[in-house]
């Protein structure tokens, strides 16, 4: 069902299309070229009983990594969960998973990002105060997986990271690796760079066979 640029946005976008609408926008970001789209007082009124967002976006909690932004979206278009290190716990999976039933939303981006600090802290295997010992422990075993590679430790890392964190999501059993094997989801890594706002889509690689660590 298509609609027209003020009304609520296409409802269940093929993953690929939304995909396609993710890259749309952060060429625009990228140019400086923001159409700044949904974000008037009628889109607030359509959207005050029902939401249709077309994808899921996983990302860190810092303060420069802003999903609407970087893909220049605007209210109502993103379903956006943010958390120190972008990291998977249950809260987070229980947010994805709704999204996905509720809204039928076909699409998972987990957008990882350049110098990011719990990575960061993970691979300086830096002592962390509180709760933040629960994010070493996820981030660990990507960490350790790129050990070897070459290339720069901390982009390996953080990139390692969002693919795992891709592999993790797609086997939640029942909701996400059930649409996710049907092909009704597609989940994504993503890098993002900080000076040019550029979002790189990752190629998903199955290759953690570690112990999964969830917070």
């Amino acid at each position: 069902m298509s609609t027209t640029e003020n009304s609520c946005p296409i409802d269940n976008l093929s993953p690929q299309a939304a995909l396609q609408k993710l890259i749309e926008g952060n060429e625009r970001y990228i140019a400086d070229h923001l159409e700044h789209p949904h974000e008037d007082a009628q889109r607030r009124v359509e959207l005050s009983r029902t939401q249709h967002p077309f994808a899921v976006v996983l990302g860190c909690a810092d303060s420069r990594v802003i999903p609407e932004l970087i893909f220049d979206q605007g209210i109502g278009d993103i379903f956006t969960i943010r958390i120190a290190g972008g990291v998977p716990g249950d809260g987070v999976i229980a947010s994805i998973e709704y999204a996905i039933e509720q809204f039928g939303t076909q699409l998972v981006v987990v957008v990882g990002h350049e110098r990011c600090g719990a990575v960061t802290a993970a691979v300086r295997n830096e002592a962390a105060n509180g709760k933040g010992s629960s994010l070493m422990r996820f981030i660990e075993p990507a960490v350790q997986s790129i050990l070897t590679q070459p290339g720069d430790l901390l982009t390996n890392a953080i990139q390692a990271h969002a693919k795992r964190t891709v592999d993790i999501l797609s086997r939640q059993e029942p909701i996400l690796f059930n649409h996710y094997k049907e092909g009704s989801l597609k989940i994504v890594p993503a890098y993002y760079h900080l000076a040019t706002g550029k979002v790189d889509f990752l190629s998903e690689i199955k290759s953690y066979n570690q112990d999964l660590v969830m917070v």
